[in-house]
């Protein structure tokens, strides 16, 4: 009985013969990219990864180690999305534009390499969260067979773990540009100053870590657990943070949350 979510995902996978997927490197594509492996067979299987300013390199780092690992075949592009003047402004559909041009290249892709199907990594705990992506994937034909599946991220943390994936422990990862509050417009130092602020803070220890910038203040979202380390560190996190070019260095008492810019302009949603 436990394992029926998962006899669903590959009976959907078999169904569709051949895809694309949209590997991230995180927790719910690696496994995507694996099952579908699995499933298909690596030669009707084509992982891509997208780099933009949006993305850290230490992320493409340890996603192309771990496609490797998996035996998949992965192709890298380069999406434009400071390019684009909507996505740059940063409406609260945002993700609307970055996911447009993301899927408009997948789809390429697919058809390159004759490919039945583009599929990415939502769960059913996507649901939970506003996801103006979801209206591009629609667009495009992308499908999300773990969502189809009704897989939650703790099935697919289990189910990883029992594949013997590394990522199954790992935390949970958003582009950078949700670190910018809607209506604040992106720049690519923005980006590097919270990509950096972000390392520091999990070199620190901290491992599932957001840091918002709100012009010259940074604020963290760390979990509940953490709260008293960041305390007893906090004379050095405020000392790193200031030398990235942040003036106020605060702890957000609410903690670690998805989707937390959208709490100030739910009404606009």
């Amino acid at each position: 009985m436990k394992n029926l979510k998962l006899k669903k995902l590959k009976k959907i996978l078999k169904n569709l013969q051949s895809t694309v997927v949209a590997y991230s490197g995180g927790l719910d594509s690696t496994f995507l990219l694996k099952v579908a492996i699995d499933t298909l067979g690596k030669d009707n299987v084509v992982a891509v990864t997208a780099i933009s300013e949006t993305y850290p390199a230490s992320e493409y780092k340890e996603a192309r180690l771990l496609a490797k690992k998996i035996g998949a075949r992965l192709v890298t592009i380069h999406t434009d999305e400071l390019e684009d003047e909507p996505f740059k402004s940063n409406p609260v559909n945002r993700c609307y534009y970055c996911k447009s041009e993301l899927f408009r290249k997948l789809s390429s892709i697919a058809k390159q390499y004759k490919k039945t199907a583009v599929l990415d990594g939502t769960n059913h705990d996507d649901l939970k969260d506003v996801r103006h992506g979801r209206k591009a994937a629609a667009e495009y034909g992308v499908k999300s067979p773990l969502l189809e599946a009704g897989l939650t991220k703790n099935d697919i943390r289990r189910y990883s773990k029992a594949l013997g994936l590394s990522t199954h422990d790992k935390p949970s990862f958003a582009c950078l540009a949700s670190r910018i509050p809607f209506g604040s417009a992106i720049s690519a130092g923005d980006l590097t100053k919270v990509d950096a602020a972000e390392g520091f803070l999990k070199r620190l220890g901290f491992k599932q870590v957001r840091v918002r910038l709100h012009k010259d203040i940074a604020r963290i979202e760390i979990l509940g657990k953490d709260f008293i380390k960041a305390v007893r560190s906090s004379g050095r996190i405020t000392a790193g943070m200031r030398r990235m070019g942040f003036v106020y260095v605060t702890l957000d008492l609410a903690g670690y949350r998805t989707g937390s810019m959208h709490e100030a302009s739910i009404d606009k949603i």
